[in-house]
């Protein structure tokens, strides 16, 4: 069977040139499903990504204030945007999907050992760690605005490998 691998990006904040990049990524990786963590900002930048035509699940962030665009967007490129979390079920894996705004909720997720995995974004720092049972993944910020590091990452769900890749924008 081919190894199932996921695109996970957060915090893209209209940075085009950073979609481009990470989208290319992503086909090079054979990417067949995006989890995108919020904050995608405007609706052109959902558009942009759906367009590329990999499969996105997706979370609203804390600056995207334009929601009912979003989800017309969503609709008419047939994206699974959802307002506060997103759970999926992939080779048995559970994974729940978040903005993260507060960290209370993301490592209540984790503790709640309800999920193999947490996708979350918010913080712009990437990061892995295990609470139990759970692995957390922050992609960190695709944007590359507030750390000065762009970055995505690239989830084998087969084996919860994670590769974390970074754009030069």
């Amino acid at each position: 069977m081919a190894r199932r691998l996921l695109g996970l990006i957060s915090d893209t904040h209209d940075n085009l040139k950073a979609v481009d990049q990470a989208l290319k990524i992503f086909k090079d990786y054979n990417v067949k499903l995006i989890l995108h963590a919020g904050d995608w900002v405007a609706p052109f930048t959902l558009k942009r990504l759906a367009q590329a035509g990999i499969k996105i699940i997706g979370v609203f962030g804390n600056n995207d204030g334009e929601k009912r665009l979003l989800l017309e967007f969503a609709k008419k490129f047939n994206v699974d945007l959802n307002t506060e979390i997103a759970t999926i079920n992939i080779n048995d894996k559970n994974i729940a999907l978040i903005h993260g705004t507060s960290s209370i909720i993301v490592e209540a997720l984790a503790r709640s050992n309800m999920f193999d995995v947490v996708v979350y974004g918010h913080t712009h720092k990437k990061e892995l760690r295990r609470i139990g049972k759970t692995l957390l993944i922050n992609p960190g910020e695709a944007c590359g605005y507030l750390s000065g590091e762009a970055t995505v990452a690239i989830l084998d769900v087969e084996t919860i490998d994670v590769k974390f890749l970074t754009l030069n924008v």
